[in-house]
């Protein structure tokens, strides 16, 4: 049986490739994080608006096929 000897404890597989993996995941969440708050702060302005819906919302039943009459209307 052949004893290990080459192994390399700051190698790609040791601390290097841990710390490696460990800062590429901290900077996906900081650029996804700041992608989040950008786009938060740009549609905080721009608010939901009732009127555009079709009809009377008092007739949408759950689970119902006829609730499509209540979509918003195609956009020209």
């Amino acid at each position: 049986m052949a004893e290990n000897t080459k192994r390399a404890l700051f190698g790609l597989s040791g601390i290097t490739g841990m710390l490696i993996a460990t800062v590429l995941l901290l900077s996906i969440l900081v650029v996804l994080t700041i992608l989040a708050i950008k786009t938060e702060q740009a549609q905080s302005s721009n608010f939901y608006n009732p009127a555009s819906i079709v009809g009377s919302l008092d007739n949408v039943k759950p689970h119902s096929t006829g609730n499509a009459k209540f979509s918003f209307p195609p956009v020209k």
